[in-house]
């Protein structure tokens, strides 16, 4: 038996029974990949005779649940906008009991024996329960012996997944990439070179991990798409802004290349040019987004680069994974190729092969029923999208 499971559980939340009952009303918008948020259809409910696991991707702004059967196929989905900070009610008045039931009641009305594991944000400070960070560097077996316990209003114990914390002068930490790294590791394992294999989560905070032996062993943040945000809605560089209708990949790469090849004196001292090059005429009002998109995601790039020169390797020599978005990962791949590296594949449902791997782990689902790991075809035959949730560090 796993520590995870032999952990005491706790109790939070505050949520009563009628709290449970009426989450469905209250936190609506739920939906599923295969029927309506309150009535599932009769195939839905036949699913889950063949269920073995629920697992949620619980970040800041949204909910993902999956429902996993025995061979670790994904069966159907349902999603909410009910992240940690964005709760139907006030955390302490049972928040987290009713955006849990609003996903997870209709599978659990039918399968109240289900094992129910999360991952993200949802074991922060400000989440359900927190679970301590696990110390680069970190393997799949120690998430595992890191899991909390939290019982839910209706009695089902949620195994919360823990983060992980790299010390140092500079701590990093992550808290859901953990999970989507082990299983883009499981799903598609890369060859590993002497310097480990090198991973990359674009997002609001990008993280760019290094693995090797299995274990997350260093990885580093960049701020890249909330400082982008900021930049454009609350500086004068948005002022002169307008939407595109559609991307533009010319004013993109423009971007990428200049923080390449211009960015040694650092962002702070590049990113007025997206301002000053539409004042003059080069740089049209709807081009402006991207090229200040190019710009940030193009410094990005060069500190990984400067990073992995110090430890005797280049982008330009290295095969990565990428885990995220589709849009956002090739916008990185077109990126990348300006640096050199033009092996960056992209890995399908890293959240749920990650997920479902660490459940195997902490024996929430038995082994040896496992016929496989969640393919992306079974997936996407059964309704189940990519939709990784939005994040931030910590």
């Amino acid at each position: 038996m796993t520590q995870s499971r032999s952990a005491p559980v706790v109790r939070a939340g505050g949520a009563s029974a009628a709290d449970a009952a009426t989450a469905m009303d209250v936190a609506g918008a739920a939906n599923t990949s295969s029927g309506t948020a309150n009535a599932p259809r009769a195939a839905d409910v036949a699913n889950l005779g063949h269920a073995a696991l629920i697992a949620l991707d619980w970040g800041t702004t949204s909910l993902r649940a999956y429902l996993f059967n025995a061979s670790g196929e994904v069966l159907a989905t349902r999603a909410s906008a009910a992240g940690i900070m964005n709760l139907p009610r006030p955390a302490a008045e049972g928040g987290f009991d009713v955006a849990f039931e609003a996903v997870c009641g209709v599978w659990l009305d039918h399968r109240t024996d289900l094992p129910v594991i999360a991952a993200g944000m949802v074991g922060s400070a400000q989440g359900w329960l927190e679970a301590p960070y696990v110390d680069t560097p970190a393997s799949a077996d120690a998430l595992v012996a890191g899991i909390v316990r939290v019982q839910t209003a209706r009695g089902v114990t949620l195994h919360i997944v823990p983060g992980v914390l790299e010390h140092g002068e500079l701590p990093n930490v992550m808290r859901g990439e953990e999970t989507q790294i082990f299983g883009a590791l499981s799903a598609r394992p890369a060859a590993p070179d002497d310097a480990g294999v090198l991973i990359g989560l674009p997002g609001t905070h990008a993280k760019w991990a290094v693995a090797r032996d299995d274990r997350i062993e260093r990885f580093h943040t960049f701020m890249t798409g909330e400082v982008f945000a900021a930049l454009r809605d609350h500086t004068i560089l948005g002022r002169t802004m307008v939407a595109p209708d559609l991307p533009d990949t010319e004013a993109f790469l423009r971007g990428v290349n200049v923080a390449r090849t211009r960015g040694r004196a650092g962002v702070l001292a590049t990113i007025f040019s997206t301002r000053t090059l539409g004042l003059t005429g080069q740089l049209p009002a709807d081009q402006q987004p991207d090229y200040l998109s190019g710009l940030l995601i193009g410094h990005e790039l060069a500190g990984l680069d400067t990073l992995l020169t110090q430890q005797g390797t280049t982008l330009a020599s290295k095969s990565l994974l990428l885990i995220g978005n589709d849009a956002l990962c090739e916008r990185y791949r077109l990126a990348l190729a300006q640096f050199g590296c033009t092996q960056a594949a992209l890995v399908q449902q890293a959240t749920e092969h990650g997920l479902w791997r660490i459940a195997t782990q902490a024996g929430l689902v038995d082994p040896h029923a496992m016929a496989a790991v969640p393919s992306a075809d079974n997936a996407k035959a059964n309704g189940a999208g990519a939709g990784n949730t939005t994040r931030t560090a910590g």
